[in-house]
């Protein structure tokens, strides 16, 4: 080739060069096209059962909703894992950092381009112009010898499988939401059947008493006491309505139902519900290690083990490689020849010798944060073990105050049906009857409210075991 051909030659391939589009790895793009949107760790489990969601049963341990023998309340729970608007949004942070890990993996693979140039010019020299045409093709590596960027990639990888774990917290807390909120809408219906005969009681005994005061039987201080009691429990009343108003929006929203339907949502009777899970002894330590925020603070410390390993690397070169490959022609349909092909090879080591004390800055802090990283890790496990503890102990001494309330509630059962006797008798008066009736109505709102607690201190349990009860 001579000079001035030589030189033009030159020319069209910088200019080419700095044209050509830069694209995503060819493999890197190859795997995209073969990966759908469920996160890896689900794709067998969805393709063998042809459910996405399925693996999210699991996180719930479903079966034990089953204990509460509530079809109702096993069917919000599935709702909400099906319609709850956090749950998706848990889900979809899950395929967020899945791209992450992909985007990532990326910088592991070469990268290459390619490019079309069509120029019209006119070269120094010469008294015509003329069309050339060039496509250049460039590829670029970095040699990880070192392996600095397949740790970056673990590390990226680690907050991705931490995310999976964040994502089962969220359905255990939503579907721990869900029961607590369920089982106090169903305690506040009984409690609320219960002051509303208090309310009729004490309306009668109210009645009575202005009749009686009429008649100089009873003084007005009595009477107006009776009516102070009256205002009193229909003030309770309201309250309890409202209460169980404002936890029927909750639940809708935890099953992903508008509000506006609060008040149409089914739910049984207290009296029907029979939970019959057992008490357990003691809770293993394997489980505890089983939480979702155990096993994610373990994925932290992982994660910040491989930054510090990362930032201890920063200080070793960098090497890179890089090809050009240049068809240049004045004629398309040649363009494509030997003859009319420059490419190149080279390679090179970057070793950054002063950075104004970056690097070492960037290092201590890496390995300051793994020591916070650690310590988190540290009371993570003491705090699980607390939850753990504390939800056991409130599960053995709720269930032991409920028995003795049991008791209560049959004593004074039977000794409203002897006063019952004994007003049948004569011996006592309908004023008096009527106050044993509200002590054990009273009574019966304590056991209602008791009972309802030791269930939701059974479902707190479960939140603290991480479901695996």
């Amino acid at each position: 080739m001579k000079g001035q051909e030589l030189k033009k030659f030159l020319i069209i391939a910088i200019i080419a060069a700095l044209q050509a589009p830069v694209y995503m790895p060819a493999v890197a793009y190859a795997v995209q096209e073969k990966t759908d949107a469920t996160p890896k760790q689900f794709k067998s489990f969805a393709t063998k059962n042809k459910v996405s969601d399925d693996y999210k049963y699991g996180y719930l341990n479903i079966d034990w909703w089953d204990k509460f023998n509530d079809p109702v309340l096993s069917d919000y729970i599935v709702r909400a894992l099906q319609n709850n608007h956090d749950l998706k949004v848990a889900t979809l942070n899950v395929e967020t950092y899945y791209q992450n890990v992909r985007a990532q993996f990326a910088g592991e693979l070469p990268q290459i381009g390619v490019g079309f140039a069509p120029n019209y010019m006119k070269m120094p020299g010469t008294s015509h112009s003329d069309w050339m045409f060039a496509v250049p093709g460039i590829v670029s590596y970095e040699a990880d010898i070192f392996l600095k960027n397949r740790d970056k990639t673990k590390s990226v990888k680690k907050l991705y499988e931490a995310s999976k774990f964040d994502e089962r917290a969220a359905y255990i807390a939503v579907a721990s939401a869900v029961g607590t909120t369920y089982l106090n809408i169903v305690k506040l219906d009984k409690m609320i059947e219960l002051q509303e005969e208090i309310v009729k009681s004490r309306q009668m005994i109210y009645d009575l008493m202005l009749k009686r005061n009429h008649e100089g039987i009873t003084s007005t201080s009595d009477t107006i006491e009776a009516n102070k009691d009256l205002v009193n429990g229909q003030t309770d009343l309201v309250e309890l309505k409202k209460q169980r108003s404002k936890l029927l929006n909750q639940l809708a929203v935890l099953v992903g139902e508008s509000p506006a339907n609060a008040e149409s949502l089914k739910r049984t009777s207290l009296d029907t519900i029979n939970h019959n899970a057992e008490i357990p002894a003691s809770i293993s330590s394997e489980v505890i290690m089983q939480r979702p925020d155990y096993l994610k603070a373990e994925k932290m410390v992982e994660k910040a083990g491989i930054d510090v390993r990362v930032a201890k690397k920063e200080f070793l070169p960098t090497i890179s490689l890089s090809g050009l490959a240049l068809f240049n022609a004045s004629d398309f349909g040649s363009i494509f020849t030997t003859k009319n092909m420059l490419w190149s090879l080279g390679g090179g080591l970057l070793l950054p010798l002063f950075t104004g004390g970056r690097r070492l800055a960037t290092l201590r802090l890496k390995k300051t944060e793994y020591e916070k990283v650690l310590h988190n890790y540290y009371q993570t496990n003491l705090t699980a073990i607390q939850e753990v503890n504390d939800a056991l102990v409130a599960v053995r001494l709720d269930k032991a105050k409920m028995d003795q309330t049991l008791k209560q509630a049959d004593l004074e059962a039977d000794d409203y049906k002897y006063n019952e006797l004994k007003y049948d008798e004569g011996v006592i008066s309908k004023l008096d009857l009527l106050q044993f009736k509200e002590n054990l109505l009273y009574v019966n709102k304590l056991v209602a409210q008791q009972k309802a607690e030791c269930m939701v201190d059974y479902i707190a349990l479960y939140k603290a075991t991480g479901s695996k009860l």
